[in-house]
């Protein structure tokens, strides 16, 4: 990318079209997809211009970021509610960008700073759960949820006691820090 056009996308205005999708939040960062439209980066969340829904921050599980000669790829694992407490990964959803601009920079920092914390656990018949706590906007309180690494985890009876049990000592923990 020439540095007229890095200077243009990092100081510049956004398009109109991203402008109006934002609704009002803050658009922070945006990048021009292969198949046209924008990935947007709002102070609400990630959104793909012009037809997806907001991601909120708090609800993106993974955006990994591969970069190529001229953009690169994101892929975006959402998190979605399964049960109160319980999330499960979404389908990812790749958008492919030919100019990036600093919207890599801006969701890692955005979705880093949506997570408190963060600790993977070993379940007994093998696999994981991820504890994760997490800032939700408009809230005063951390929300703390379990992710397991297999879905079938979530229906075996040891599996959701150990989730449980570490859930709470994570919960405690953290109440004694404050």
């Amino acid at each position: 990318m020439s540095l007229l056009r890095r200077l243009a996308q990092r100081f510049g205005r956004p398009p109109t079209e991203v402008t109006e999708a934002a609704g009002g939040t803050d658009v922070l960062a945006w990048g021009a997809r292969r198949d046209g439209g924008w990935l947007v980066a709002t102070s609400a969340g990630l959104q793909a211009v012009p037809e997806g829904d907001l991601l909120p921050w708090h609800l993106v599980g993974h955006a990994r970021w591969t970069a190529a000669e001229t953009g690169g790829t994101f892929a975006v694992t959402p998190l979605v509610e399964v049960e109160p407490g319980v999330q499960a990964r979404g389908p990812v959803t790749r958008h492919v960008l030919t100019d990036a601009g600093e919207l890599p920079a801006v969701v890692r920092r955005r979705v880093d700073q949506s997570v408190v914390a963060s600790k993977r656990h070993p379940l007994p018949a093998g696999g994981g759960v991820l504890l994760v706590a997490r800032r939700v906007p408009g809230q005063a309180a951390r929300e703390w949820s379990v992710v397991f690494d297999h879905d079938a985890d979530r229906d075996d009876p040891a599996a959701r006691e150990v989730a449980r049990a570490r859930l709470a000592e994570a919960v405690d923990s953290e109440d004694a820090s404050r």
